[in-house]
């Protein structure tokens, strides 16, 4: 009797998902200081850096999301960790946040401020919660398989 193929991880898609998930971090947190830094000095320089920043970090999250996806949703024979699926919605959400703070910052001047900073505290506090939920939730598996 043979036995079905069960769907595994990609160790390749496991590698660049853990390359590129951190970057659009990066790039979400120097989002926040250049927005922060604008509405401080008003200087026109740290709002196109903001502007530069969300896009970019938006374009690098589009591969690990789409990684994310298939590693959460799709069945697979390794265990899921019980915080993947809060993570995946939890950046998700700060993904939709980032997107309309790319929108805020196509304002002119400063007529971005104030709503572009609460927009980037938003997505790097969304972000931040997923990325400790999952790092939780992978230390709660990594000791119930040493017990």
């Amino acid at each position: 009797m043979k036995t079905p193929n069960r769907p595994y991880r990609s160790r390749f898609a496991t590698a660049i998902f853990d390359v590129l998930n951190p970057v659009p971090y990066g790039m979400f947190v120097g989002t926040l200081i250049f927005d922060i830094t604008y509405a401080i000095t008003r200087n026109v320089f740290w709002g196109k850096g903001a502007a530069w920043l969300v896009t970019v970090g938006l374009l690098f999250a589009i591969i690990p999301r789409f990684i994310n996806l298939f590693h959460v949703w799709l069945p697979s024979r390794y265990p899921r960790a019980a915080g993947e699926r809060l993570d995946f919605w939890l950046n998700l959400l700060g993904i939709i946040a980032a997107i309309l703070n790319a929108f805020v910052h196509s304002r002119d001047a400063y007529g971005m401020v104030p709503l572009n900073v609460v927009l980037s505290v938003m997505t790097v506090a969304l972000l931040s919660v997923g990325q400790f939920t999952l790092a939780v939730s992978k230390f709660r598996i990594r000791e119930s398989v040493r017990e």
